[in-house]
């Protein structure tokens, strides 16, 4: 009765066992734990309780025989219900000296390991998934180092950024991928220092691969400790960022050269209004001198003819730059009518005939004489006065052509040189800003007259092209869109 109260206060499922093998006594665990009725389990062979059909489990027998040699025994191994379903355990058996008129007895202690198995599974079903994780992950170098420093693993990503393999790297210091100059000064063991007094270590800098080559990387250094807490090492983490640095940089350059262009712009903006009412008093000035010109002395007379012209040409380049400053900012406006570009034509040529003369150009107009198109007249003929310009500037001495003609929808308007022409590869940039096809030692000028003809048909609806002519010599091509001809309007 005293063994019986003893075992009902164990938590633990308990039989007692004879030396045959039949059950005396249980504890209300065992009965719940085997699955069945209170008291029910004295008088059964403990056999009952262990499958019979494990070739790979001790026998009962056996394990009873241990106990009576050695007094104790422990193991894990299969039980059995009473619905016959197994379950996973840790046994203890221990023999009871044989007592006045009873022979040797046996005390069973079982513990079920079924939800401690479950466990161990699910943790080594997440440790391998997390393994798989790491091994597989291409996009960053994932590894382990030692309480030293010393390389302890090594994943495929790590291999790819990096370029070693496994058994070239594991057991090497981690300074191997540091320059030269950062590990003498003792770079990497202030990152493990720091990684162990603040849990963790991040920065981005420049790493080595094996090849020696250079790249940007993000790096995390954590210390790893075990279940009682003990550091056994680090983990770290690198991530390749050269390509992604390389498109910061880029966008920085690109944002620091619009902010210059805006500045320059702006510049261009005050500079051009600033200097646009002296030079229009001085204009007036030079203009009342010339109206003089008969009472003047010839040497007097030629001077302020120049000073004229030179005065001109600075309006003109002011002109040009506001017109630049107002195209970039998108201000550019435009004044439209219906016009006759027959009639436009003829007007810039001939208000051009001296400057064609001075560079020694004959200019022949050819083409559709009458044609409507709504427009701004000043700004369609600052486009053509515009090419003329460049045609006079650069094919000097030759003959210029001025056709318009109509192609469909569109009225095509086209200046033609025989200058020395273009080459292809700047062909398609004349139209920019500041671009020029020829030397500014040989042609002055800051090349923005075609910029500001092609911004100036783009914003009527055109377009503008370039291309060198058989034989010698350039072709601009201006489209608009047309009315009408005249011919067409007549009822």
């Amino acid at each position: 009765m005293t063994l019986q109260l003893v075992i009902d206060a164990v938590s633990d499922a308990v039989v007692v066992v004879d030396s045959p093998g039949t059950i005396e006594m249980s504890n209300a665990c065992a009965a719940r734990l085997y699955g069945y009725p209170d008291r029910q389990l004295q008088g059964k062979p403990i056999r009952v309780l262990f499958p019979d059909d494990d070739p790979a489990a001790r026998p009962i027998a056996s394990l009873l025989g241990d106990a009576r040699d050695r007094g104790c025994v422990e193991t894990q191994i299969w039980q059995r219900r009473a619905d016959a379903t197994r379950f996973l355990t840790n046994l203890v058996v221990r023999s009871i000296p044989e007592g006045e008129g009873r022979g040797a007895r046996y005390v069973l202690v079982t513990r079920d390991l079924t939800e401690q198995r479950r466990a161990s599974d699910e943790r080594s079903q997440e440790d391998t998934r997390f393994r798989t994780l790491v091994e597989n992950a291409r996009d960053y170098a994932i590894f382990m180092l030692d309480t030293t420093g010393h390389v302890a693993s090594w994943n495929e990503g790590a291999q790819r950024i990096k370029g070693y393999s496994a058994r070239e790297i594991i057991g090497q210091h981690f300074s191997k991928f540091y320059m030269v100059e950062d590990s003498r000064t003792g770079k990497c063991e202030r990152e493990l220092e720091t990684a162990m007094s603040e849990g963790r270590f991040e920065e981005e800098g420049w790493r080595l691969r094996k090849d020696g080559t250079r790249f940007w990387a993000n790096v995390v250094i954590a210390p790893l400790r075990d279940d009682r807490g003990v550091h056994i090492g680090f983990s770290k983490i690198t991530r390749d960022l050269t390509e992604r640095r390389a498109a910061e940089l880029d966008r920085l350059s690109l944002t620091r050269t619009q902010e210059a262009l805006r500045l320059r712009d702006e510049f261009l903006s005050v500079a051009s209004h600033e200097l646009r009412t002296p030079l229009v008093a001085l204009q007036l000035q030079l203009e009342s001198l010339d109206m003089q010109a008969a009472t003047l002395q010839p040497k007097q007379a030629s001077k302020i003819s120049r000073a004229r012209r030179n005065a001109t040409r600075l309006a003109d380049l002011i002109t040009t730059l506001l017109d630049v400053s107002r195209i970039a900012e998108g201000r550019l406006t435009l004044n439209m009518r219906e016009v006759d570009l027959g009639d436009l034509v003829r007007e810039v040529v001939d208000r051009l005939q001296e400057s064609a003369a001075a560079a020694k150009n004959i200019v022949v107009v050819s083409g559709e004489s009458m044609l409507l198109a709504v427009c701004d007249p000043l700004r369609i003929g600052q486009v053509l006065s515009n090419l003329l310009a460049n045609a006079f500037k650069y094919a000097a001495g030759t003959p210029v052509d001025v056709r318009l003609g109509r192609a469909g929808d569109v009225a095509v308007m086209t200046v033609e040189d025989r200058g020395p022409g273009i080459s292809e590869a700047q062909l398609e940039r004349i139209f920019d800003r500041f671009e020029r096809a020829a030397s500014m030692r040989n042609y002055p000028g800051m090349g923005l007259g075609l910029y500001v003809a092609r911004e100036i048909v783009v914003a009527h609806g055109g377009s503008t092209r370039a291309h060198n002519r058989e034989g010698g010599g350039t072709t601009v091509e201006i489209r608009l869109p047309v009315v009408s001809t005249l011919k067409e309007r007549t009822p």
